[in-house]
């Protein structure tokens, strides 16, 4: 690999003080290396170093939608499930990266969501982690019907809806009581938060389903709002009769690793950390 671009959170790096230690670390290598602060992503990249937490990579992902660059996140807070190297081992990641190679390239699945009012789409976004539906504000229960391939499910009564990824099972579908899924597996993951009723059990779908909430207004409540969020990033309202359908987008997030330890090696280690 010969070309990098650096994608840096100034929150977590506002001097640019890390970044600039990686990029004259690259360029001593030889290796071209540009900063997002700089300008767009050259076409020839090689490897996107995303500098900050897994939020940062996340909103990498969605803004990268359609490129086969990798992404190798560096993590710069205090736990990461997505960055392959922590701040104190960048340099030597790096080292190893440029001396062997990559151990290999994850691809992980993303999800579509399209939002319709009064039946004609109005937003349409991609999300690698999850998909979340739940409350605008107070302390209101989300009512929604939830419809999978056409045919209804039941009706929900909760806090939200999340339908994830496999990379986002660790995230709010492992806060909310979802499982834990391998990352490169391809499947839809519906979890709900803080359900009132029977059927509060995450359920997991194949990765050909099509799931469709619609909001419900209660009786005497036809004021009852909601948003949709597509990685904790950007946001859409939803009123009464609005609906979104979730399905497995034809896009990917390809996710550089540098060593060969697995999944359940890294859980373990993740899990212990926590």
């Amino acid at each position: 690999m010969n070309r990098f671009y650096i994608i840096t959170n100034r929150d977590k790096d506002p001097d640019l003080q890390v970044t600039g230690k990686i990029r004259d670390f690259l360029e001593s290598r030889g290796k071209s290396c540009m900063l997002s602060v700089e300008g767009l992503m050259p076409d020839n990249t090689d490897c996107a170093l995303v500098l900050g937490g897994d939020g940062t990579l996340l909103q990498a992902a969605r803004t990268m939608r359609g490129n086969e660059v990798p992404l190798l996140g560096v993590n710069l807070g205090t736990l990461g499930y997505l960055a392959e190297l922590d701040v104190h081992m960048a340099l030597e990641g790096l080292s190893e990266l440029l001396e062997r190679g990559p151990a290999g390239i994850e691809e992980r699945m993303m999800l579509a969501g399209t939002v319709y009012h009064e039946g004609k789409p109005v937003c349409e976004d991609l999300a690698l982690n999850d998909i979340v539906v739940g409350r605008k504000s107070g302390f209101k229960i989300v009512r929604f019907h939830v419809y999978v391939d056409g045919e209804f499910l039941s009706a929900y009564a909760a806090d939200g809806m999340i339908v994830a990824t496999p990379t986002g099972s660790t995230a709010y579908n492992l806060s909310a009581g979802g499982p834990i899924v391998e990352p490169t597996a391809s499947l839809l993951v519906m979890t709900p938060v803080a359900p009132h009723g029977m059927l509060n059990r995450s359920i997991v779908f194949s990765d050909r389903s099509r799931i469709k909430i619609e909001l419900q207004s209660p009786s005497g409540r036809p004021e009852t709002e909601a948003l949709v969020g597509f990685d904790s990033d950007s946001q859409f309202p939803l009123c009464p009769g609005d609906y979104i359908e979730i399905r497995k987008a034809e896009l990917t997030t390809k996710i550089l690793k540098l060593s060969h330890i697995g999944f359940l090696e890294t859980l373990r280690h993740k899990m212990s950390d926590e």
